[in-house]
């Protein structure tokens, strides 16, 4: 029974149909098959918070927790999660010319990727519903999280990834407690796993809006980016594209602070970035489609984009056409040569997927898609710590001198 506790959360809607579903109950997927959406009554939690209220709580997302779906503060899972810095890259300006370019470093949080801010919110919200087991495919970090989340909860949780999924991701899930299995598969494959035990296992689907709390927990990087900015949203955002739960997230906080009076102004163009060799949503914007077609023999160096079929493509096209933004892919090649690149310039390790975004950046510029006077955010979404980096090769012998002239070369 979840103690009765003020909450502004009214119901949840289908993302598809607008069909009304009660709060306080475990939910997957609509009727329609389609992800479920947490709605607020945002007249009175305008009333009930302002923005002078948010400056005197912790720096941590859960400052916003009016806009956040769990009723009993006792079931709030914490690993400290810190907002996120925006960092500004003053040699990428002024190589592209560009006005501003701030990159919104998300490694800083827990398990050292973004997919702990949908993770915290899922495994509280499981714990509010009485959930004991959780599952979910992965390509790495969201795996990292809901071990880390779970076992904090005392929650039990399952975690499946393709057998490329990258080693350090596999070991930190299964160190942080999750039964974790690779599968000679895709992320689709793993997926169908996790749905296909779901009865025999008696486990919680996570999967990637397969839950309406990871959008709520993505959505906080939406509300902190237009705190940071003194709520005047960026001219454009380039986002990191997979399952698209981010962008999904982050065009609802928009709408969400909008509603309540908080934003005025235009909204950003939304940039869906994706890799050339798995993308799903570049071809279906060109195509001017709603849906897109699953994307065969996928393979990319950013494991975190590649995501064959996203079931919510359609709001992911949604977003981008009503922010009159795109679509964009770039090569695994431009994603390693901008991850040198950022790190030897501007002094911060990305993340592969992170790197894209920055990759898509200068692409976009030279197509004049993106504009030299935009202020642009772009999303590293995780540490580059948990990524290959080039080998050194260079050694001294302390038996000999130092020629100290050769150092620099």
């Amino acid at each position: 029974m979840i103690p009765e506790t003020p909450t502004f959360v009214t119901h949840l809607e289908c993302s598809e149909t607008g069909e009304v579903y009660a709060a306080d109950e475990i939910h997957n997927l609509s009727r329609a098959g389609k992800p479920l959406l947490v709605r607020y009554d945002l007249a009175a939690v305008a009333k009930a918070v302002s923005k002078a209220d948010l400056r005197q709580r912790l720096p941590e997302f859960w400052r916003y927790r009016e806009l956040l779906p769990v009723r009993d503060s006792d079931n709030v899972v914490r690993l400290g999660e810190l907002m996120t810095p925006l960092l500004p890259c003053r040699t990428l300006e002024r190589a592209l010319g560009v006005t501003s370019v701030l990159i919104k470093d998300e490694g800083r949080l827990p398990t050292g990727s973004f997919k702990a801010r949908g993770l915290a919110l899922a495994v509280s919200m499981a714990r509010e519903l009485g959930v004991k087991r959780m599952a979910m495919p992965t390509n790495g970090n969201a795996g990292a999280a809901l071990a880390a989340y779970c076992t904090r909860a005392g929650i039990e949780s399952f975690v499946f990834c393709p057998d490329d999924t990258p080693e350090v991701n596999v070991r930190e899930t299964a160190l942080a407690g999750a039964h974790t299995w690779t599968v000679n598969g895709l992320i689709n494959d793993c997926g169908r796993i996790v749905a296909d035990g779901k009865e025999a296992m008696d486990w919680f689907d996570t999967s990637t809006l397969k839950e309406p709390y990871r959008i709520e927990g993505k959505k906080t990087m939406g509300l902190e980016l237009a705190e940071q900015l003194d709520w005047q949203l960026p001219d454009v955002i380039l986002y990191p594209t997979g399952g698209g739960t981010g962008l999904i997230g982050m065009w609802k906080a928009f709408a969400e602070l909008r509603e309540m009076g908080w934003l005025s102004g235009p909204f950003p163009k939304m940039v869906a970035v994706q890799a050339e060799g798995c993308a799903p949503i570049v071809r279906a914007f060109k195509a001017g489609e709603r849906h897109a077609t699953p994307w065969q023999d996928a393979h990319t160096i950013a494991a975190g984009i590649r995501v064959p079929a996203a079931l919510g493509d359609f709001l992911i096209l949604d977003a981008l056409r009503d922010s009159g933004g795109f679509a964009t892919a770039v090569s695994d090649d431009a994603i390693t040569d901008m991850q040198h690149r950022i790190a030897r310039e501007e002094g911060m390790l990305l993340c592969p997927e992170g790197a894209a975004t920055a990759a898509a950046l200068v692409q976009e510029v030279s197509t004049g898609r993106i504009g030299r006077e935009d202020q642009v955010v772009l999303f590293n979404c995780a540490t580059g710590l948990k990524y290959p980096m080039p080998a050194v090769n260079q050694h001294l012998d302390i038996s000999n001198p130092v020629d100290f002239s050769q150092l620099r070369r």
